[in-house]
C-alpha cells in the first residue's frame, strides 16, 4: 500500500512537471545586452502572461513544450519554445513601430491604476456600421446608448456613470473631445474603428493625458499600425433598419525601404430604429508613412462628414406606456398641434417628435496629424506632433408659429413658421510632445505636454421666410497648456512606484450673443496641479496587488456659462482612490479593482430648463462614487473561453438640491433631497462573453446587464429608467484563403428597454407635473458581414 501510494504520487508529480512548471529567463537587447524591462512575455493559446522586471527578469507557469510570446515596443516580437527561455534576445526593429507615439498616455502593469486593452482583431470582430461605443459595450463599468435606436448616428459611453463631457478621448495622443462642449461626437468619425489599431480605456482619473481632464475615464486610440507587405481589403455589411455599410481598405508595403502608404474609404447609411432617425455617413482615412532606423514619422488625414436625421427629443413616458389617456394629457398641457398629437398617437415604440423633412443635423470635419518619433540615442526617444481639425456644419429646425422678436424684429408681434439654421465652424491646432527615458534599471521616465487652441463661431441663419438673416452671432477662443512628468521607479524585486504630476492651464474667452439674445462675456482662466501615486506589489508569479491615489480637476463648459450668465460655474475637482488584485493562471485571469472618487463642486443636473428647454448644471459641494469591479476570464477548454465582468457601486450626492420652476409666480423653487444617487449612475453593470471556436468557426454569446437609472438626482423612483438585459449573438465564419462571413444577433430576446432618457418637472396650477423623456432601443435586429483581404 506504501509503494503504490507512492507511486501514485510520483506519477502526479510527473504529470504536473509535464504540463505545468515554473519557466524563469532573461530578456535583453540583442546588440547592448542591456535587460528590457516591461516586456510582454505570454503562453501562446492561454490566458498566462507576464512582463519582465527592471532586470528583465520574468518567471510564468508553463508547460515544458509550451511556445512563449515575447513583445516590447521598437523590437520585433519573436516566440520560443519554453524549455529554450532562459536567455531571449530581442533586436531592435528596423523601423520604429507606432506603438512608441501612444505608450506616453497609456497606462501599463506598474500604473497601479484600472484599464482594459482592445486589439484591432477584437474591435474588428463587430465592426459591422455600429458606432466606436457599441464596440466598447462589453468593457468593464461602460454603457453606451444611441439617439436613432441602432447604433449608428448619434451614440454616446459612460464610464462608471460618468457621461461623454468626463471621458477623455485621443487617437494617437491628440484630443478629440469637442473643447467647448468637452464631449466626443463619434458620428463626426464613421467607421473609424476600421482605421483603429488598438484601444485603451481607463477607468477613473488614470494617467495624465492631453485634452479636458478625465473624471470618469478616457479612450486612448492608436490608428493603423506598420504593414510591411502590400494588401487590400474590402468589407460590406447590411442588415436592418436598411442598414449598409462598405469599406475598402489599402495598402502600399513598404516602398524603397523607408514608406508606406494606407487608405481607407468608408460610407455608412441607415433609416435607424426610430422613425426618419436616419443617417448618410462618408468617412476617409489616409496615411503616409516614413520608417528609418532612427526617426519615424507619419502623416495622417481622416475626415468624416454626416447628414442625420434628429431623434434627440426623446419619446414621452405616455408613448412608452402606451396609455391614450395620458398621451392625450401629453398632448393638452403641451398644446400639440393636431399634427403633433395625430403623430404622437398613431405611432409606437419608434416616436419621433420631429415631422419636419430636413430636420436634419449635417456636419463635416477633417482633421490633420503629424506624428514623428526620434531615437536620440539608446536611452532617450523624442516623440513630437502637431494636429488641426476643422469643423464646420449646422442643424437645420422648423419653428411653427415662431415669434419673430425673437430673431430681431423689433416691436413685432406676428409669429410665422419659421425654418432655421444654427451653425458652428471652429479650428482647434496645437502640438503635443513626449520626451521618454528608457536607459536604468531604477526608472523609466517620461516629460511630456501639449498647448492646443480653439476657435468657434457660433451663428443662426433664417432660410425661411427671410432667408439669410443672421440673429446671432458669438465668438470662442479656448487655450489649452498642460505639462507633466510621469516615471516608473522599481523599489526593489517585487516593488514598483509610479509617479505621476500634471500641470494644466486653461484660458476661456467668449463674447456675443447666444439663441434669444442672450448676452455672451466670459473672459476666464483656471489652473490645474493633477498629481498620481501608485504602488504594485508582485506577490508571487501569478498574482500582485496595486493602490493609488490620483488627482484630476475640470473646467466647466460652454453649456454651462451660458446657463449660469448670472454667477459663473466652478470648476470640478476629483480624487480618485484605487485598489487592486489580479491574478493569471494558464487558463484563467482574475482582477478585482476597487474605487472611491470623491468629488468636490461637481456639476450635476439641478432639475431646471433653460430658455431654449435644455436641462441646467450647477456645482454641488460634495458627492462621491464608490465601487467594486470585478473581471474574470476562464479558457474552459480548448474550443471554450468565457469572459465576464460585473460592477457594483454607490454614487451619491450629499445634500442634493432640486430647483424646479412655478409658473404661476415664475419663482425658483428649492426642494432639500438630503442625501441621492447621481443621474445615469446605475449600481450594478455586467459584462458577459462565451465564446466557442472549432476549425474556422467561431460563435459567441454577449450579455450585457444595466441596473436601474435615475433620469435626474432626486432618487424618485418615477423619473427611472428601468433595468435592462440584453442577448446578442455573433457567429463568424472564416474561409480557407477567403473571405470572412460575419452574423451579429442583436437583442435576440426582443427585450423592451430605453437606454437613455431626460426629465423635468415643474409647478403650475398649484400642481406639479414631471415629463419623463426615453431613448428606446431596437428588439430584435441583425447584421450580416463579409470582408476579404487580399
Amino acid at each position: 500500500m506504501k509503494k503504490a501510494t507512492t507511486l501514485i504520487i510520483t506519477l502526479i508529480v510527473c504529470v504536473q512537471s509535464l504540463f505545468a512548471q515554473k519557466i524563469q529567463g532573461l530578456v535583453f537587447d540583442q546588440d547592448t545586452k542591456a535587460p528590457l524591462w516591461g516586456a510582454s512575455v505570454s503562453v501562446k493559446g492561454s490566458q498566462k502572461g507576464n512582463v519582465t522586471d527592471a532586470k528583465g527578469h520574468f518567471i510564468l507557469s508553463a508547460p515544458s513544450d509550451a511556445v512563449l510570446q515575447v513583445r516590447f515596443v521598437g523590437y520585433d516580437p519573436v516566440e520560443v519554445k519554453a524549455s529554450q527561455s532562459n536567455n531571449i534576445s530581442l533586436k531592435k526593429s528596423n523601423y520604429l513601430q507606432d506603438e512608441v507615439v501612444v505608450r506616453a498616455t497609456r497606462a501599463d502593469e506598474n500604473s497601479a491604476m484600472a484599464y482594459s486593452n482592445m486589439s484591432a482583431e477584437e474591435v474588428g470582430k463587430s465592426n459591422l456600421g455600429q458606432d466606436m461605443p457599441m464596440l466598447l459595450n462589453f468593457t468593464p463599468s461602460v454603457v453606451t446608448t444611441s439617439d436613432a435606436g441602432a447604433g449608428i448616428g448619434y451614440t454616446g459611453i459612460r464610464i462608471r456613470g460618468s457621461d461623454a463631457t468626463r471621458v477623455n478621448v485621443t487617437v494617437n495622443g491628440i484630443p478629440i473631445n469637442d473643447s467647448e462642449s468637452q464631449g466626443t461626437f463619434w458620428v463626426n468619425m464613421p467607421d473609424f474603428a476600421s482605421s483603429v489599431n488598438s484601444v485603451q480605456i481607463q477607468r477613473g482619473v488614470g494617467t495624465s493625458t492631453n485634452g479636458a481632464g478625465a473624471f470618469g475615464g478616457s479612450v486612448n486610440m492608436q490608428t493603423n499600425t506598420f504593414e510591411s507587405k502590400a494588401y487590400g481589403e474590402v468589407h460590406a455589411s447590411g442588415g436592418s433598419f436598411g442598414t449598409l455599410k462598405t469599406t475598402i481598405k489599402g495598402g502600399s508595403g513598404l516602398l524603397g525601404g523607408k514608406f508606406t502608404l494606407d487608405g481607407r474609404l468608408s460610407r455608412i447609411v441607415s433609416d435607424g430604429f426610430i422613425d426618419r432617425a436616419s443617417s448618410n455617413l462618408l468617412s476617409a482615412y489616409f496615411s503616409a508613412g516614413y520608417f528609418g532606423k532612427k526617426s519615424f514619422a507619419r502623416f495622417n488625414y481622416f475626415t468624416g462628414n454626416e447628414k442625420t436625421y434628429q431623434s434627440w427629443y426623446g419619446t414621452p413616458e405616455s408613448r412608452i406606456t402606451g396609455s391614450v389617456a395620458d398621451m392625450q394629457a401629453f398632448i393638452d398641457r403641451n398644446y400639440l398641434s393636431p399634427q403633433d398629437a395625430d403623430n404622437l398617437l398613431k405611432s409606437g415604440r419608434t416616436y419621433n417628435y420631429y415631422t419636419y423633412d430636413n430636420q436634419t443635423d449635417n456636419y463635416a470635419q477633417d482633421h490633420f496629424q503629424l506624428i514623428t518619433n526620434h531615437r536620440l540615442t539608446e536611452a532617450w526617444n523624442l516623440d513630437l506632433n502637431a494636429h488641426y481639425t476643422y469643423g464646420r456644419g449646422y442643424y437645420e429646425e422648423f419653428k411653427p408659429a415662431a415669434d419673430l422678436i425673437n430673431y430681431g424684429f423689433a416691436n413685432s408681434l406676428r409669429s410665422v413658421d419659421v425654418i432655421r439654421r444654427k451653425w458652428l465652424d471652429n479650428d482647434f491646432y496645437g502640438s503635443t510632445f513626449a520626451l521618454n527615458y528608457t536607459g536604468s534599471q531604477k526608472i523609466k521616465f517620461t516629460f511630456g505636454g501639449a498647448w492646443n487652441r480653439y476657435v468657434g463661431r457660433h451663428f443662426g441663419v433664417l432660410q425661411d421666410p427671410f432667408p439669410g438673416r443672421e440673429w446671432y452671432r458669438s465668438r470662442s477662443q479656448k487655450t489649452d497648456l498642460n505639462l507633466y512628468a510621469k516615471g516608473n521607479i522599481n523599489l526593489s524585486a517585487a516593488w514598483n512606484a509610479y509617479v505621476d504630476v500634471q500641470y494644466r492651464t486653461v484660458g476661456y474667452r467668449m463674447f456675443g450673443t447666444a439663441d434669444k439674445f442672450l448676452n455672451l462675456n466670459s473672459d476666464n482662466s483656471y489652473s490645474f496641479f493633477n498629481p498620481k501615486f501608485g504602488l504594485t506589489h508582485q506577490l508571487s508569479e501569478k498574482s500582485k496587488v496595486y493602490g493609488s491615489v490620483s488627482a484630476g480637476s475640470k473646467e466647466p463648459s460652454r453649456q454651462d456659462f451660458v446657463d449660469n450668465a448670472a454667477g459663473n460655474p466652478r470648476p470640478e475637482y476629483l480624487q480618485d482612490y484605487e485598489v487592486g488584485y489580479e491574478r493569471s493562471g494558464r487558463r484563467y485571469g482574475l482582477q478585482i479593482n476597487g474605487y472611491f472618487m470623491n468629488y468636490q463642486d461637481q456639476l450635476v443636473l439641478t432639475g431646471a430648463v433653460n430658455s431654449t428647454g435644455d436641462a441646467i448644471r450647477t456645482n454641488v459641494e460634495s458627492s462621491y462614487r464608490l465601487g467594486v469591479e470585478t473581471m474574470l476570464n476562464i479558457q474552459i477548454s480548448k474550443r471554450l473561453v468565457w469572459s465576464g465582468n460585473v460592477t457594483l457601486s454607490q454614487n451619491r450626492i450629499r445634500n442634493f438640491k432640486e430647483r424646479m420652476t412655478d409658473y404661476d409666480t415664475y419663482d425658483q423653487i428649492v426642494i432639500n433631497h438630503g442625501n441621492t444617487d447621481i443621474a445615469y449612475s446605475p449600481s450594478v453593470i455586467a459584462g458577459n462573453t462565451v465564446t466557442y471556436s472549432v476549425g474556422s468557426f467561431e460563435a459567441s454569446l454577449l450579455s450585457k446587464y444595466v441596473g436601474k437609472q435615475y433620469l435626474d438626482n432626486t432618487s424618485d423612483e418615477a423619473r427611472s429608467l428601468e433595468a435592462y438585459t440584453t442577448q446578442d449573438i455573433r457567429l463568424k465564419y472564416t474561409l480557407k484563403k477567403g473571405p470572412v462571413f460575419t452574423l451579429l444577433l442583436n437583442n435576440v430576446l426582443n427585450e423592451q428597454y430605453s437606454s437613455n432618457g431626460y426629465t423635468y418637472s415643474y409647478r403650475y396650477g398649484g400642481a406639479t407635473t414631471t415629463e419623463n423623456f426615453y431613448y428606446p432601443q431596437a428588439g430584435f435586429n441583425f447584421l450580416l458581414g463579409a470582408s476579404i483581404r487580399f
